[in-house]
């Protein structure tokens, strides 16, 4: 039989334990460390939760397909796309076309202009009517007309400079209605159908150029859609 323990001695010793606890409270560094220990665990969680949410948003965007908004250009302010045949419809038919050396041999044979005993490649696309008679020149594009004179070979033509750098021509004009300088509407009337030297036997009719930089480009790649 064991005896008991005094009840003095359990009070002294839960007295000395309680004692040491207010002394390692009352330690300089205690409390910082515990605010230290606090804010690195709300870090950690906080990294923990932003790291879950960012791999199921990843997750979900994986399976959605990137979506592409069209462009919508503001109204009045047209591009080359948007160009017309410089002729009403049906006010003429197109009678020689584009010389390019990749089109058959006919057609390029049908593209080359015999003037002065020498051949020239056909810079750009005739239209005229089978009854030869005179029709309306249209602005295929809004511009500002920067050229009209008289030239000898090709006869009265007119320039205009288009907002992305494209020059259309338009040569063996008559009754020119534009002046250097105005700003015209795609469809205005420029001129009438004329005569020059450089297609005398076409007759009345019109050339039609479009230029980029100094270069003549054929006109069909941007009249394709034109209608």
């Amino acid at each position: 039989m064991n005896p008991e323990k005094p009840n003095n001695v359990s009070s002294f010793d839960k007295v000395k334990k309680q004692m040491k606890w207010k002394r390692f409270l009352a330690k300089k560094w205690f409390f910082p460390a515990i605010y230290l220990l606090a804010a690195a665990l709300i870090i950690s969680v906080a990294w923990w939760y932003q790291g879950t949410q960012t791999k199921e948003v990843n997750q979900s965007l994986k399976g959605e397909k990137d979506t592409i908004l069209p462009v919508e250009r503001p109204p009045g302010n047209p591009t080359d796309d948007d160009m017309i045949l410089p002729i009403a419809k049906g006010a003429a038919q197109k009678t020689v076309t584009y010389y390019e050396e990749a089109s058959p041999q006919q057609q390029r044979e049908d593209s080359i202009v015999k003037y002065a005993n020498s051949y020239w490649p056909h810079a750009g696309v005739d239209f005229a009517r089978k009854d030869g008679k005179s029709f309306d020149v249209l602005a295929a594009l809004d511009g500002k007309v920067i050229r009209v004179e008289k030239n000898p070979i090709v006869g009265m033509q007119v320039e205009i400079q288009h907002e992305s750098g494209l020059i259309t021509v338009y040569q063996s004009l008559e009754d020119v209605r534009v002046k250097e300088g105005q700003m015209v509407k795609k469809g205005d009337i420029l001129a009438k159908a004329g005569r020059n030297q450089f297609e005398k036997e076409a007759g009345n009719h019109l050339h039609f150029e479009i230029r980029k930089g100094k270069q003549a480009v054929n006109p069909e790649q941007y009249l394709k859609n034109a209608k």
